[in-house]
């Protein structure tokens, strides 16, 4: 099994940035991918962001490409999640997820574990 565990959520204004982290602890395959989902209320889970092992391979999201940026740490299990010029329209729970292959997918259901999620508000 493996554990996932987000912070550095909260309240942010608009133009600014937040950083989240997700550290992961368990049973960690050397090549798994790393995502992250956003969730807003009433709407779907939608893909953020994915890095490989290595961090060769990086997908974003069309929303978030160009301003947030996902990095790895694997000696810590942990991947982040640097948001910068943060809009409105960023707000949602965001979720970490691991999947046990080693090609990052955009698809929520390729992920095989997610994190509790944690909130994020931007207000303008």
């Amino acid at each position: 099994q493996v554990q996932l565990v987000e912070s550095g959520g909260g309240l942010a204004l608009a133009g600014g940035s937040l950083r989240l982290s997700c550290a992961a602890s368990g049973r960690i395959f050397s090549s798994s991918v790393m995502g992250w989902f956003r969730q807003a209320p009433g709407k779907e889970r939608e893909f953020v962001s994915a890095v490989s092992w290595t961090g060769s391979i990086i997908f974003y999201g069309d929303s978030v490409k160009g301003r947030f940026t996902i990095s790895r740490d694997n000696a810590k299990n942990t991947v982040y999640l640097q948001m910068n010029n943060l809009q409105p329209e960023d707000t949602a729970v965001y979720y970490c997820a691991l999947d046990r292959s080693s090609q990052p997918s955009r698809h929520r259901n390729d992920y095989d574990y997610w994190g509790q999620g944690t909130q994020v508000t931007v207000s303008s």
